[in-house]
């Protein structure tokens, strides 16, 4: 099969979350690519077992170029003090507006304050991701692409996940609403839609996916890994998807069809 090359040379992007997992890898694609990288989250140290380095140093160590910046997307505030940082490196060209945390319960059990917690970073930080990264890029004149991380819990419900699938739906209308109103400026918004990708967002979630205990049969026969993901995020914020917005790309092993 054919293989495409990105090239994020002299562009400046942005990934929340992007220590650990899908985060790191898609940091890692546009490292690879040229880019220079921000990673932006609450831990420098990666979650990964086989992780030995920062997603930054591993980024320089293979010779590009990236900075950590200690970020809790919760927080506005220091949302846009990490828009800010990108100055530095002539503003954000690329938003990957990715952290993420999970959640389990049912509609009769959640706590309120566990809902809180999921909104604040999975809507809020989404949320004020694409507002901060908009402002800046119109303020410069520099439009550029903004890919927000959905699930396939944007669409489709699942038990026990109700506040995260409500985070996640909430993630979906974000970015449509956003490459509405930003398709004007010359911004494209879109989102990738992970299915069951083998990360520790959930502690234990790698080896029961790795393992095959998927909560329904994926049609690939496999767990997703975060490199899966990396790829459509690429394209997503490249010239390549310039006729594309408002989108979510499913990378999900074929769930949704089954």
């Amino acid at each position: 099969m054919g293989q495409t090359t990105f090239d994020f040379t002299d562009e400046t992007v942005i990934v929340t979350g992007g220590s650990s997992g899908i985060g790191r890898a898609i940091a890692t694609a546009f490292g690879d690519a040229g880019a220079t990288v921000i990673v932006a989250d609450l831990r420098e140290e990666p979650k990964d077992v086989d992780a030995d380095l920062p997603t930054h140093e591993a980024i320089e160590d293979a010779g590009g170029h990236a900075e950590f910046v200690r970020t809790d997307v919760s927080a506005p505030d220091e949302v846009r003090s990490l828009v800010e940082a990108a100055r530095e490196f002539g503003g954000v060209d690329v938003m990957v507006n990715n952290a993420g945390v999970f959640g389990g319960g049912s509609i009769r059990e959640t706590d309120p304050t566990e809902l809180d917690r999921l909104l604040g970073v999975n809507v809020r930080g989404v949320f004020v991701g694409c507002q901060v990264a908009a402002n800046d890029m119109i303020e410069r004149d520099d439009p550029g692409a903004i890919v927000n991380t959905a699930s396939i819990s944007s669409n489709l419900a699942q038990h026990g996940q109700v506040a995260y699938d409500t985070s996640k739906g909430a993630v979906r209308m974000i970015t449509r609403g956003a490459a509405l109103e930003l398709a004007e400026d010359g911004i494209r918004v879109n989102g990738i839609a992970p299915g069951q990708i083998a990360t520790e967002i959930d502690e234990g979630w790698t080896e029961e996916a790795e393992g095959g205990d998927f909560l329904k049969p994926v049609p690939q026969g496999r767990a997703g890994r975060p490199e899966d993901l990396a790829g459509a995020a690429l394209f997503l914020a490249s010239e390549q998807a310039g006729y594309v917005t408002g989108e979510l790309v499913h990378v999900d092993g074929g769930w949704q069809i089954c």
